[in-house]
């Protein structure tokens, strides 16, 4: 899905102030001595501020190619933070881990109900009895209300980006994104274009609720603003805190 040119692009056009909400989301509400697994880390920004934090922290991404960016830049930053490639469907083959991450609407990216539910599962296979998974999602506000018509254009000397949304035919709560990247080649003395088609599926938060119990969640609260204020309906983001069953 994740070219090796789109992760270039969406490392450096991503909002950073971003890592630094999920940071701080994060480190409220694990320890210091726990393991986690940041899971479809990307390019390894929020691992290496947890590494940094002194956390024992592992990144696991589908794309070998945020991977690989991700591998660099723990090696710039003098941290050592193991990246490994894994399906969040199946973990299997990885340890289990005091708290687990997934940020970034990653999980939205599973169009097929049936394949988040797998993840979800996946995931709670790999926490301890006591684990923490800690999520988010976009919203169907999201989806269904903001996203449709969103456009957004950059540009530079070397490159150019066009990112337009629509709303989804799929499945309800659901939006593609059409992407459009230019990268100028001085080879040729033109530039070379490249594009992708994301999509992304959301659902009403009682639906979210009844997955996580399902593959063993309980104590489930969710919030938005990174954490910051109480439950909404009419919001872009949802913050999900679940707690392992013991038993």
């Amino acid at each position: 899905m994740i070219y090796q040119e789109f992760a270039h692009f969406y490392d450096e056009l991503f909002d950073e102030k971003l890592y630094d909400r999920w940071l701080n989301y994060t480190v409220k509400r694990i320890r210091s001595n726990w393991h986690v697994l940041d899971l479809a880390c990307g390019t390894g920004r929020l691992a290496i501020r947890l590494a940094h934090r002194g956390y024992d922290i592992d990144g696991a991404d589908l794309s070998e190619d945020m991977l690989t960016m991700a591998e660099q830049r723990a090696r710039t930053e003098h941290v050592n933070v193991p990246f490994i490639q894994a399906d969040m469907r199946n973990l299997e083959g990885l340890p289990r881990y005091d708290a687990i991450s997934c940020y970034d609407d990653s999980l939205c990216y599973l169009i097929e109900q049936s394949d988040l539910g797998r993840a979800f599962q996946s995931i709670n296979d790999h926490l301890i009895p006591t684990g923490v998974f800690l999520f988010d999602v976009i919203t169907p506000y999201q989806t269904d209300t903001v996203y449709p018509g969103f456009m957004y254009n950059y540009q530079d000397e070397g490159s150019a980006f066009m990112w337009t949304s629509y709303e989804g035919e799929f499945a309800a709560h659901s939006v593609e994104h059409e992407l459009a990247f230019f990268l100028y080649n001085a080879d040729k003395d033109a530039y070379d274009a490249y594009s992708e088609l994301h999509q992304e599926r959301t659902y009403d938060v009682e639906t979210y609720k009844q997955m996580l119990a399902n593959a063993g969640f309980s104590r489930i609260l969710v919030t938005t603003d990174f954490g910051d204020r109480p439950f909404s309906n009419h919001v872009k983001r949802w913050m999900f805190e679940c707690h392992k069953e013991i038993g």
